[in-house]
């Protein structure tokens, strides 16, 4: 593999890396409640019953 590839591989490897981090402190923080709130209230309002 030449210099140009495990560079590629690295910068793969890091973005995966701090997707998980992002990932985890939002599960951390209940992020995924604020989202699914959000889009049962956006539900709601597409369909006129809030």
């Amino acid at each position: 593999m030449n210099k140009n590839g495990i560079i590629k591989w690295a910068a793969r490897i890091l973005i995966l890396l701090a997707a998980a981090a992002c990932l985890t402190l939002g599960f951390m923080n209940h992020g995924f409640q604020d989202v699914k709130n959000k889009a049962i209230r956006i539900c709601y309002e597409c369909i006129g019953i809030g």
